[in-house]
């Protein structure tokens, strides 16, 4: 059970630390696997021919937009609140 708090704590942490997104520029396409924190503004990731935090209003045209954590990467990755939820369901079944 002690292990399992601490796995809870960061999950549920994480998750409300805000919007994750990848990063990166034209000029070196090879760090798009850099993540940032966006700041309260930007509740978008966007995936261009750059990728970064966008805000909602500005998502039009052909810049792909999408809502959660990390989702502008070329793998589709989970939200953090799935991932709680799952944990939560895990925890609950075998304790």
């Amino acid at each position: 059970m002690k292990l399992f708090q601490p796995l809870i704590l960061f999950l549920t942490f994480s998750a409300a630390c805000g919007l994750r997104c990848y990063t990166c520029t034209a000029a070196e396409p090879k760090s798009c696997t850099d993540t940032k924190a966006c700041s309260v503004l930007f509740n978008r990731c966007y995936d261009m021919v750059t990728k970064g935090c966008q805000s909602s209003a500005l998502c039009y045209g052909a810049m792909s937009c999408c809502e959660g954590d990390l989702c502008n990467s070329s793998a589709q990755l989970g939200s953090s609140f799935l991932l709680i939820m799952l944990t939560s369901a895990i925890l609950k079944l075998f304790l």
